[in-house]
């Protein structure tokens, strides 16, 4: 079994000795669905920060995840969360929609970052110096809170969107492409909420 990185402020700490002090994270989540906003979460650990559990969101259970965003939101400097929706991925494309999500949260901090370290790649338009991290979730500590708080905030809203929207299944697969997803899709039709632009939601709305 390959043992899971866990997260460091090696980054952070680099920074500090540059003169950076107020460092975000930012990562997006659920690109992948078919459905749902794509959501972006920012946080500014503090560099001495102990929190248990603070690493790439999709490695914990839910039970942990809730656990672990309310002791990153009472550490955090700041923290923020940001989204596009469907319809803003069916326009842009989700690469692009995934940027706008993660730009918006970084707006919605309460502290202006001097620096921001990115998961995977490099967020047009910002006014503050950045650096793209592969895999940032799985390496950098406050890129891993980030997608906690994302993942969590994300969830969440599938929830509500499944009460306004029932007999999908939302609640349970938040939008991925399960099966209980493809058959529900299948005898429904595309939903409101649903991306378009996806393949398999191109293919039930034709049908």
């Amino acid at each position: 079994m390959v043992a899971v990185p866990l997260p460091t402020f090696k980054e952070e700490r680099e920074l500090l000795a540059r003169g950076f002090t107020l460092v975000a994270g930012v990562d997006e989540v659920a690109c992948g669905c078919w459905a749902g906003p794509v959501f972006a979460g920012a946080v500014i650990l503090p560099f001495d920060s102990r929190i248990g559990l603070v690493r790439d969101s999709k490695t914990l259970s839910r039970e942990q995840r809730l656990r672990v965003v309310e002791r990153i939101k009472e550490e955090a400097a700041a923290w923020a969360v940001g989204a596009a929706t469907p319809q803003e991925v069916d326009a842009l494309n989700i690469r692009r929609a995934g940027a706008l999500a993660m730009r918006r949260a970084i707006e919605g901090l309460a502290l202006v970052p001097q620096f921001v370290i990115v998961d995977a790649f490099h967020l047009p338009g910002l006014p503050m110096p950045q650096k793209a991290v592969v895999r940032g979730d799985l390496h950098v500590k406050s890129v891993a809170a980030a997608s906690i708080v994302a993942k969590v905030a994300r969830d969440a809203e599938m929830e509500r969107l499944d009460a306004a929207h029932p007999g999908y299944g939302f609640a349970r697969h938040k939008g991925y492409g399960t099966k209980e997803h493809q058959a529900a899709l299948s005898a429904l039709g595309p939903s409101p909420i649903h991306r378009m632009s996806y393949a398999p939601v191109k293919r039930a709305a034709a049908a």
